[in-house]
């Protein structure tokens, strides 16, 4: 499994006077020349499990393949700088395909004025893939990590989340300019993005504080895409577990003191939606607080990549 994997990565990798933010984070921070830092970002996505190329337009793909990497830059509040592609293609149509796939890429590059600067291209006999490496910048603030969340904190997140796999997950927008604009005007204690499942994600953000999160479920804003796919399976399953576990929402989960919470919410500094779906506790662990205060644990529910 990919987070075992990454638990035994960890133990392995010892650290490194150039790394300053290594494993366990949205991206890696490197210590370059002097005191300047640059973020470091890698996804890859594969057909047959982030798409199914058979039935979408390959533009979809590639900017899938761009957006999920700037989403890990938003969850630092790193503004971009350059990125490399790397593309493993099928023999057959190949090169049709790679510029299909910079043509639903490129357009998102220069809107975040990003540089792609390079990359690398293999063909073979299997199905394509698509790797995606970023450079950020680190603001004067410093990059926004996963560790920083405290007790008292308040949980509030962009969007809305769940039925990703509708359609949302090829075509969304990543929240950096959102991620930027807050992190200038307010103090951000913690960050992630929601790729693996609002819940596992929210789980991964309180593990690497050090703290637990408790939840207000009926605060969760679900989106209609998790109503709409709840009714399409009629397996029993609700909007709000969609919502909890689906995955590939790519929005912003952020752990913000209490006073820069209301004043976030009062000056509505950004055009989307921002909502408190709980707090920050001192208690490990991930929790649902009930209609009379109480609490019971909540198990963290995502996709997770799985292999032995």
């Amino acid at each position: 499994m990919e987070s075992e994997l990454i638990a035994r990565l960890r133990r392995r990798i010892g650290a490194h006077p150039r790394v300053a933010v290594g494993l366990g984070d949205d991206a890696a921070v490197l210590r370059l020349a002097g005191s300047q830092q640059c973020v470091v970002t890698v996804d890859m996505l594969t057909d047959h499990v982030d798409f199914e190329l058979a039935e979408v337009d390959p533009r979809r793909v590639g900017h899938k393949a761009l957006a999920a990497s700037l989403s890990d830059l938003a969850a630092m509040a790193s503004p971009p700088l350059a990125g490399f592609v790397a593309l493993a293609l099928p023999r057959s149509g190949g090169l049709a395909l790679a510029e299909a796939i910079y043509d639903g890429l490129l357009p998102l590059a220069e809107r975040y004025d990003l540089a792609i600067a390079g990359g690398d291209t293999n063909s073979w006999d299997g199905p394509l893939a698509i790797s995606v490496t970023l450079l950020g910048r680190v603001t004067p603030r410093g990059p926004l990590l996963r560790s920083g969340a405290r007790a008292g904190d308040r949980i509030v997140v962009t969007g809305a989340f769940g039925g990703s796999i509708l359609g949302r997950h090829l075509d969304f927008e990543p929240r950096l300019a959102e991620a930027l604009t807050l992190a200038e005007r307010y103090q951000l204690h913690a960050g992630i993005d929601v790729s693996d499942g609002l819940s596992l994600d929210l789980g991964h953000l309180a593990e690497e504080s050090g703290c637990g999160v408790v939840l207000d479920l009926g605060a969760i804003p679900v989106a209609g895409d998790a109503r709409r796919l709840a009714g399409q399976l009629a397996d029993g399953s609700t909007p709000l577990e969609h919502a909890l576990g689906d995955g590939e929402d790519f929005e912003l989960i952020l752990a913000v003191p209490p006073d820069q919470t209301e004043k976030m919410l009062a000056e509505r500094a950004v055009n989307i939606p921002l909502t408190v779906i709980g707090e920050v506790i001192a208690e490990p662990g991930l929790w649902r607080r009930d209609d009379r205060g109480g609490r019971t644990a909540l198990k963290p529910q995502g996709y997770q990549h799985r292999f032995d």
